[in-house]
């Protein structure tokens, strides 16, 4: 079993779903013509699996956290399976939404299992809308009226908050999900049995299955080195959400164009706005609290190219 990697230590890829910088150098793991794709890994180790369930539970993310849910009325074991590695790993990456301020509803689960289970959670939080320029933005009430507020004060001051790549910049449906995971997933099979290292019945096999096997096989090649990135050289998860795990999807998440701009971000700040997923630089997560707070919400603060994170404590 491949102990659990936390996104602070996952190997970095492009900054967004959207993002236009230039990554990495790409590292891609290439093999020789005559080499053999590795053999199917066993079942995980049922000590192994427990002990690393036992550590993430113990984490200070999963302590507040489950404060968090229980004053929400639910139990952190419903949100998450702590014995998943899967589940684990996408809590680890996008769960800092779920210690949100009470002024907003989260998701019953980590991961939405279907478009009707996620279409049904949207329409019961009542999303509220708002024109920026010619894109409609949809979110949370209580996001939107912070994101509205942040707007105004940059406006006070000359500056601009726009949404990055239009109405997308918001809210997301799981096929939008859906669409941006299988734009990674099929270039990187079709690369990987191209370089000889991934045999193509094999490659057709993690195509065809389900979802939720399908992202548990994309995550087990990448800790082989086949990374499904845009580029090959790093994990898909920093490139796009796994279906059903996007912040988009609760309508908690906004990418804001200028992301860049310092004077932005602590506007965003000062307003509830922080950017909570690594290595996503326009992406900004609404918690509805103040920055003096986020430690003792489990979160910790980790710089990547000048921007301050926000990321589970696990």
């Amino acid at each position: 079993m491949v102990a659990y990697i936390s996104p602070a230590t996952a190997a970095k890829t492009e900054t967004s779903e959207n993002h236009k910088g230039t990554p990495d150098e790409p590292r891609p793991r290439m093999r020789k013509k005559s080499d053999h794709p590795p053999a199917a890994t066993a079942p995980p180790d049922r000590t192994t699996t427990k002990a690393q369930a036992d550590d993430f539970t113990a984490s200070p993310f999963y302590a507040a956290l489950t404060r968090s849910l229980v004053a929400r009325g639910v139990r952190p074991e419903e949100l998450c399976d702590a014995c998943d590695e899967v589940e684990r790993r996408l809590l680890a990456e996008y769960g800092a939404m779920f210690v949100a301020a009470a002024s907003v509803r989260v998701p019953p689960r980590c991961v939405f299992r279907s478009g009707e289970e996620c279409a049904r959670f949207q329409a019961e939080v009542e999303p509220r809308a708002e024109h920026f320029g010619d894109a409609r933005i949809e979110l949370q009430p209580a996001a939107l009226d912070a994101l509205l507020a942040a707007r105004a004060e940059a406006h006070a001051y000359g500056l601009e908050i726009t949404p990055r790549g239009g109405a997308e910049a918001a809210r997301r449906s799981y096929a939008d999900t859906l669409r941006l995971w299988e734009s990674r997933v099929k270039p990187a099979l079709a690369h990987w049995v191209s370089s000889n290292a991934l045999a193509p019945d094999e490659a057709r096999r993690l195509a065809a299955l389900c979802c939720a096997e399908q992202i548990a096989a994309v995550l087990k090649e990448e800790e082989r080195g086949h990374f499904f990135s845009k580029d090959f050289s790093r994990t898909i998860l920093s490139s796009v959400a796994a279906p059903g795990a996007s912040q988009h999807l609760s309508m908690l998440a906004f990418d804001a164009t200028e992301f860049r701009d310092e004077r932005v971000r602590e506007i965003l700040a000062r307003h509830g706005w922080f950017q909570t997923v690594l290595h996503d630089l326009p992406h900004f997560t609404f918690l509805g609290v103040r920055e003096k707070e986020l430690r003792a919400l489990g979160l910790k603060r980790v710089v990547e190219r000048g921007q301050d994170f926000w990321i589970p404590n696990i």
